[in-house]
């Protein structure tokens, strides 16, 4: 961003603001959408019964940690490649 002026930098900035709001939006909607297709069954009640709190509560954890995870691994890869010039 160095030869970028001050409206370019803070265009710029907002389009990484937007992106990454997407980015977790796209995330979270992935997430309702997977723990309840796997976890919710019983319609004929308005709230979630216990086995179905407890499960949704599970797969948001792993999903979750597994999310961090994957993030952390991406991280290491990074830094091994700039590390290593990129190689």
């Amino acid at each position: 961003m160095d030869g970028l002026s001050g409206s370019e930098q803070r265009e710029l900035a907002s389009r990484m603001e937007r992106k990454q709001m997407k980015e977790f939006m796209t995330m979270y909607s992935k997430l309702v959408q997977r723990c309840f297709d796997d976890c919710v069954n019983d319609f004929t009640t308005k709230s979630l019964i216990n086995r179905e709190e407890g499960c949704v509560m599970r797969c948001v954890d792993k999903y979750l940690k597994s999310s961090q995870r994957l993030n952390e691994r991406f991280q290491e890869q990074n830094a091994a490649m700039m590390q290593g010039g990129g190689k």
